[in-house]
């Protein structure tokens, strides 16, 4: 099953929807928060939402609610039903743990690339103890522009010391896999929410139905 076009010298996850389950707590708190105010959101724009910067999210919500939409308020009240929704379970994606023993036993370096903050992706790792698992976190801060440029991936790429096209890239939504395809890594594509379309497809090496099937790919 020769899918890669190169050997990988590491790889670079994404942490939402990817490692970790959460996306779907996202949006239920989304749903929660806009229900509070007594304001519109629907799956369909929530999802258009996903792997976006807060400053491209607040201008889709603009433009599909219009100008007077409480995005600034909408963001605290969906912050904190998400908050509480992790604090004691952030599930983690099938797959996860093999194929981290696995790059373990491959001796690939890795690190995370998410638009999450250190905090958060403290708290995750921390609740399955994979802190140490990684050999590097990129998160919001680190890098000028968010996903779907390809800054964070670049960033990931610096801090592993590897070329980016020797890196895999391991995604979840159509940003995600701008981001790493516009960084030159050899993308797959997980599907959580967001199902592949064909312009994701063109910019994946391959579309994996887990993280079980990458572990299968790459052990081949």
């Amino acid at each position: 099953m020769k899918i890669l076009p190169r050997p990988p010298s590491a790889v670079a996850f994404d942490m939402d929807g990817l490692l970790f389950d959460t996306e779907r707590l996202y949006q239920e708190a989304i749903l929660a928060a806009a229900a509070e105010l007594g304001v519109p959101m629907t799956v369909e724009v929530f999802r258009s939402l996903i792997g976006g910067s807060w400053a491209i999210n607040r201008a889709r919500m603009v433009d599909a609610y219009g100008e007077s939409y409480p995005c600034d308020a909408l963001r605290d009240r969906w912050s904190a039903h998400f908050q509480r929704a992790i604090e004691h379970d952030v599930p983690l994606k099938p797959g996860a743990q093999e194929l981290l023993d696995l790059l373990d036993t491959m001796g690939l370096p890795r690190a995370i690339a998410t638009s999450s903050s250190h905090g958060t992706a403290r708290h995750h790792l921390a609740l399955h103890r994979l802190d140490g698992r990684f050999h590097h976190v990129v998160a919001a801060g680190d890098y000028q522009r968010s996903k779907p440029a390809p800054d964070p991936f670049l960033a990931a790429a610096r801090l592993l010391n590897v070329p980016p096209e020797s890196c895999i890239a391991l995604e979840d939504s159509h940003n995600g896999v701008r981001s790493a395809a516009a960084a030159g890594m050899m993308t797959i594509m997980v599907p959580d929410l967001l199902p592949a379309t064909e312009e994701i497809r063109s910019l994946s090496v391959h579309v994996a139905s887990d993280l079980h099937e990458v572990r299968r790919l790459l052990a081949a």
